[in-house]
């Protein structure tokens, strides 16, 4: 069985997976090293960093646009 990846490699791999740009080789190691609990909590996390990153900069642009 393949080494259980640490978290940084974790957030690293679903970040990459985000923008859909992974090598075949690389998806293959994940694939094997992963497991699911850590794919959907960093997944579950880096949605929602997304989704407030967005929101802090509409609040942002609309601030400097008032």
């Amino acid at each position: 069985m393949a080494e259980k990846k640490n978290n940084l490699q974790v957030v690293l791999a679903v970040f990459w997976s985000f923008f859909g740009v992974r090598k075949r080789r690389d998806y293959d190691a994940d694939a094997q090293s992963l497991t699911p609990a850590q794919v959907i909590i960093a997944g579950l996390i880096g949605g929602a960093v997304f989704v407030l990153t967005m929101l802090l900069l509409v609040y942002l642009a609309m601030q400097f646009l008032n």
